[in-house]
């Protein structure tokens, strides 16, 4: 069992979703969106195994690329699947995440997010998250990029 928790803690979960905006940050019909930016930043930040988000210029954790505005990214590291499972899905996040379709244009087929293990200390970079997205919808599930639909488990340390 130790040898389990060891593995466990030598590795931490890196996240990336990315959304379309259905209209500008700045537009009224985006304001409840821009104004949980801010709670749901605060809830991470508060939740049991978070470890670390990126955040942007303006400190709020959404980044997007100048050469799309519209198109944003979050990236964050928590400790495990099961705690970023708790705060997306058993926490006032929830509430935003229903909302989603009056703030974002549908994905489509693909997913927004992917998920990657990182060992504990590293910070992923947008830049690598972006990546792991391409190599998920290229290649579908796989230990270097998946979802919750079809997680993959931490690797095991090298001894």
């Amino acid at each position: 069992m130790a040898d389990v928790l060891a593995g466990m803690s030598a590795f931490h979960l890196a996240q990336m979703n990315n959304a379309r905006l259905s209209a500008p940050l700045d537009d009224p019909s985006m304001a409840e969106f821009v104004e949980g930016v801010t709670l749901m930043n605060d809830l991470a930040d508060r939740s049991p195994g978070f470890v670390w988000r990126l955040t942007g210029e303006t400190g709020d954790g959404t980044i997007s690329l100048p050469a799309d505005p519209r198109t944003i990214f979050t990236l964050s590291v928590w400790e495990s699947l099961d705690h970023l499972r708790a705060f997306v899905y058993q926490s006032s996040h929830l509430d935003y995440l229903r909302r989603r379709r009056e703030w974002f244009l549908p994905h489509g087929r693909h997913d927004g997010l992917v998920m990657w293990w990182v060992p504990a200390g590293r910070r992923p970079t947008l830049r690598g998250g972006i990546s792991r997205l391409g190599r998920l919808l290229a290649d579908g599930p796989s230990p270097e990029a998946f979802t919750f639909r079809q997680p993959f488990p931490a690797p095991v340390p090298a001894v």
